[in-house]
């Protein structure tokens, strides 16, 4: 049952929509402008970097407190189920955060959530973290290649440090509970970003400047995370 509990309520967590009601603080509703996407890229490309950056931290900080809370509850009685739980309870807010049941199950892509995740699943996976979406986004300037590329790399690390007994007192069957469920994030993820995987296969896909783009950019069409 604590694994039902964390799912809920990460997905209540998850329902604040930072994306959406920012935009709204604006006098706009952000899925009707730029990619249609209410999440972090879209506003920062719709309304500013500032906005942008304040959207991050509200959707890191859902799944943040989204862990905290159910860690709280059942991660004492079951410290042994600890991690576990806190997968479920950013996979809860994560689904909060894409399918929004009050917006017709029309958020983000959970890119922003998920990094929620690594940062406060452990300290030794936000280095991976980092290296893998700030590597690639520096290099290529593709937010969707390194938000992939996150989930990739946290899975890895996930399974490996699940087979060198890295979780101590989870089980086997615990920790196959926990990879399935990472793996299910990651096809989530992809499935999300699945026309911005077509168009990186063709080199169509929108690059993503901070701070501006050099003017001879060509701006493309692309849907955000």
């Amino acid at each position: 049952m604590e694994r039902i509990y964390c799912l809920v309520i990460g997905y209540a967590f998850g329902l604040f929509q930072t994306a959406y009601l920012y935009g709204r603080l604006r006098g706009i509703d952000i899925r009707q402008h730029g990619s249609g996407n209410a999440g972090t890229t879209n506003t920062l490309r719709t309304l500013g970097t500032k906005a942008g950056l304040i959207v991050l931290a509200g959707d890191i900080m859902k799944c943040m407190f989204a862990i905290f809370l159910c860690t709280a509850l059942f991660g004492q009685n079951r410290p042994e189920l600890l991690y576990l739980f806190k997968l479920y309870a950013a996979a809860g807010a994560i689904l909060g955060h894409n399918f929004p049941f009050y917006l017709n199950f029309k958020g983000g892509k959970g890119i922003a959530a998920t990094a929620g995740l690594i940062l406060f699943f452990h300290p030794w996976f936000i280095p991976v973290g980092v290296v893998m979406f700030f590597g690639s986004f520096l290099i290529t300037h593709y937010v969707s290649l390194g938000s992939l590329l996150v989930y990739v790399g946290f899975i890895i690390q996930l399974v490996l440090c699940g087979q060198m007994r890295f979780f101590p007192g989870m089980s086997s069957l615990s920790l196959l509970e926990m990879y399935i469920l990472a793996c299910a994030l990651a096809l989530m993820a992809f499935y999300k970003h699945r026309e911005n995987i077509v168009r990186l296969v063709k080199g169509e896909e929108r690059k993503t400047y901070l701070f501006g783009r050099p003017k001879d950019t060509k701006e493309d069409e692309a849907q955000d995370v």
